[in-house]
């Protein structure tokens, strides 16, 4: 079973929030950007997303293989939000649940 792996945070102030991660958990950022930063462990990854607005957190799970992914969502009764597009080093698409909560599904790039 997969579970989430990712948890993507909106800002109004970037500095703010890498600042307040790095000093209360020993979090360190990569920026991607002045409206991103990305931060992962082994097992964790963290984005800062920064918008004009603060919508709730967007939880997402990795995949190997992004279209297959796509279908499942689709066939379980998901409804696709944002079609799927590329980012730094990969790509992924949100997704909202029958609860109406949004995600998003990413597969890194490989190499090749």
């Amino acid at each position: 079973m997969q579970m989430p792996n990712y948890i993507e945070l909106a800002t109004t102030d970037m500095e703010a929030m890498k600042a307040f991660y790095t000093a209360a958990f020993d979090v360190e950022f990569t920026d991607y950007g002045p409206e991103y930063a990305g931060a992962n462990t082994d097992i964790f990854e963290m984005g800062l997303a920064c918008f004009g607005e603060t919508p709730p957190p967007l939880p997402g799970f990795q995949t190997d293989d992004i279209a297959a992914a796509e279908k499942a969502v689709r066939a379980a009764g998901g409804v696709i939000v944002k079609e799927t597009y590329a980012f730094p080093g990969g790509r992924r698409f949100h997704f909202r649940d029958p609860g109406g909560n949004e995600l998003l599904v990413y597969q890194y790039e490989t190499e090749g």
